[in-house]
Formats: C-alpha cells, structure tokens, sequence
C-alpha cells in the first residue's frame, strides 16, 4: 500500500526518524561532523538487479545482506557498504534506512558548491528506478511531500542529483527525472 502524501505531511519525527516511513535500520552511518548542518538532499535512482523493481535486493544492499552469488552483477557489489536515508519505492512506499541525524554513505566521493564529502551535509533519497525508464506519478508525490517535510525539519538549501555533485562518476537520477515537476511543486528549489 502507497503511503497517503498527508500521513507523511503530519508525521511525527523522532531523533531524525519520519514516523510516516517504513523504518529499516541500516548499519552503514556515521556521526555527522560535530556542528554540521544538513543543507543539501541528493536524489539518486537505484535498482538491483539494473532495471529490474519491486524485490528486496536494494534493501538487502543497504542492510548488507546482498546475496553475490544471486545474480551476476551482485558480484560487483561484493563488499559494498552503503546505505541512503529513504528509499521512494515505485509504489510509493517510503522507506527510512538511516535517521537524517547521521551520516548515511551515499554520496561516495562528491562535491557541491566548492564543499566536498556531501555525505556529511546531506540526505540521500533512492527513487527505485533506472536512467532508462520514467518515475511513477507515485514517486513524485511522495518525494515532494518528503521535501516539504525535510525542508521543515532542517535548513536544506539545495535539492539536486548525484550526478551534479560526482559528475563523471555518477548518472542518477537520470534524463527521466522530472526536475521541473519537482522545482515547480515546491515553489522553486
């Protein structure tokens, strides 16, 4: 069932902890740097096995239990350990793996405007997806009602994708990402 835009608009938070969100505790975090402010949201996309949805693989990779052996690009992945704050499933499901207090690893090597580590300023949101296929209307409604909530909680300045703060590096969210859509319902980024 897709989580209601309006449960999470009311939700409750708890040391960094949307009430409204599937809570899956990740072990991949850290403390934030002592006095840093979460300032920027990074939006990725993410689908394991690539463009394939609605499993459990991106859980299993975030909690470090990705199976290597159950599909050959799993093996590439061997070892990772990372983790994101929420993951927006294709559904609409949100899902918390990190409390936006910490340091979730998303980022990997990153910079944005002159400021690098992103990790220690930012939260990562997953949109299950792919750079090849659209978001569902689902996804968008969450996301916005998650930005909203997170732009109430904590003095985000910037919203923008992994590709802008690892180019090169990074692709995501991806040419079907709707940045406009995102920009224009929350009255400008």
């Amino acid at each position: 069932m897709a989580m209601q835009p309006a449960a999470l608009a009311d939700a409750r938070w708890e040391a960094g902890w949307c009430a409204a969100a599937q809570r899956v505790p990740s072990p991949n975090h850290d403390e934030r740097p002592t006095g840093t402010a979460v300032e920027l949201v990074v939006v990725h996309n993410i689908s394991l096995p690539p463009h394939q949805f609605d499993g459990d693989h991106v859980a299993e990779l975030f909690l470090n239990r990705l199976d290597p052996a159950a599909h050959p690009f799993f093996a590439t992945l061997a070892g990772v350990r990372v983790s994101a704050h929420f993951l927006v499933r294709r559904d609409g499901r949100l899902v918390q793996f990190v409390s936006c207090d910490r340091r979730a690893w998303h980022a990997g090597a990153s910079r944005w405007r002159g400021r690098e580590r992103c990790n220690d300023f930012s939260i990562g949101i997953e949109l299950e997806g792919s750079d090849l296929i659209p978001f569902r209307e689902s996804q968008y409604a969450v996301l916005v009602d998650l930005l909203r909530a997170l732009r109430a909680q904590y003095p985000i300045g910037d919203i923008t994708g992994h590709s802008e703060i690892a180019p090169g590096r990074k692709t995501d969210p991806g040419p079907f990402f709707d940045w406009a859509r995102v920009h224009d319902a929350l009255g400008g980024c």
